[in-house]
């Protein structure tokens, strides 16, 4: 068989030939059959170059039905580095003693800052379960020292962390309270997985102590705007990067005084607070609250201040509907107050 290029200069010669003797019709079929033998052989080629990709019809019909995200989950928030960290003290996680015991009395803060800024914004209130039908997901949640107040307070709580054994521990603690047994679920999983198969599920996420550990900040922001409702809720609460925190939070809690087991941080993956604004903001969240946080090491506790130099936790809240206000515009400012005047409360 003739080649494209020998096909077409003979069809032309030929032409050429036809247009001496001024045959004007069959000119016209020649270049009509010009056209459809260099048409023929273009589809023949398209067609084996796609014999060459032989694709099941199972997958064809997958791909099609395959919803497109905004964006792709293939980069991992999830540090290695960091979970080799964590292996080691996967059983300590109820020791109040331990080297979790700053996180433990955490919580005397934490919960009533989550707790009091979601009434403030609802006006449902269950007596003796100020959270029943909020749908919490709890990021890093290590062995469920926050899952497990959220979950007494009545919310449905997902808890979920890249690291099996801490899950492990956290199921077992729970197992402790059959109404914890219903209302809490565990899963060794990472946030990037939870989105492949939980659109905008939750009405509240929870990051506390986690986004100076991982390795992707904007797309972990980017995975909790995918499963969080519109007008839904982000509480986190990490670390800033400065000197003070530097020379506090690493050479006095981990050198010195052994607060954390030594290489629990790195000071360059600490947060400035106005760095996770703008991020937050840049990927339709609304911040709120932004509190300083003070722990004392002489009495292991925490408590608010305007500072927010080491330690500070913020509250953003996710656009809803274009044109629609967020139910927490107005009354801000008196959260934060209400904030001031709850700290050190326990739950």
């Amino acid at each position: 068989m003739w080649g494209g290029g020998e096909a077409a200069r003979a069809l032309i010669r030929t032409v050429g030939r036809r247009r001496a003797v001024g045959d004007n019709h069959a000119d016209l079929s020649l270049q009509a059959g010009l056209r459809g033998t260099l048409q023929n052989r273009n589809w023949k080629i398209q067609l084996k170059a796609c014999s060459t990709l032989p694709v099941p019809l199972s997958e064809m019909r997958s791909s099609m039905l395959t919803v497109k995200r905004p964006f792709s989950t293939s980069r991992s928030s999830v540090d290695p580095k960091e979970i080799k960290k964590f292996q080691f003290l996967a059983q300590k996680w109820w020791d109040e003693e331990g080297e979790y015991s700053a996180l433990h009395s955490m919580n005397d803060i934490r919960v009533p800052f989550i707790r009091d800024t979601l009434l403030n914004m609802s006006s449902n209130y269950h007596l003796g379960s100020p959270l029943s039908g909020v749908k919490i997901l709890d990021v890093g949640c290590g062995g469920g020292l926050l899952s497990e107040p959220l979950g007494r307070l009545g919310a449905s709580v997902t808890g979920i962390d890249p690291l099996e054994d801490n899950i492990r521990t956290a199921d077992q603690h729970k197992s402790f309270d059959p109404v914890l047994a219903q209302r809490i679920q565990y899963k060794s999983s990472s946030l990037e997985e939870i989105v492949e198969e939980s659109m905008e599920t939750f009405d509240v996420i929870v990051a506390s102590e986690v986004v100076e550990h991982v390795a992707d900040l904007e797309m972990f922001i980017k995975c909790c705007s995918q499963v969080l409702k519109p007008e839904g809720s982000l509480f986190i609460t990490t670390i800033n990067r400065t000197q003070l925190s530097y020379v506090l939070g690493i050479v006095v809690a981990e050198k010195i005084l052994g607060i954390v087991p030594e290489g629990t941080h790195e000071w360059e993956k600490f947060v400035p607070p106005e760095d996770l604004e703008h991020l937050l903001e840049s990927n339709g969240f609304s911040v709120k609250t932004v509190n300083g946080m003070l722990y004392n090491p002489l009495w292991g506790s925490w408590s608010w201040t305007e500072s927010t130099s080491i330690n500070y936790a913020m509250h953003a809240v996710k656009s809803g509907a274009q044109g629609q206000s967020s139910p927490t515009d107005a009354p801000s400012e008196m959260e934060s107050k209400h904030h001031s005047a709850t700290a050190g409360t326990a739950v």
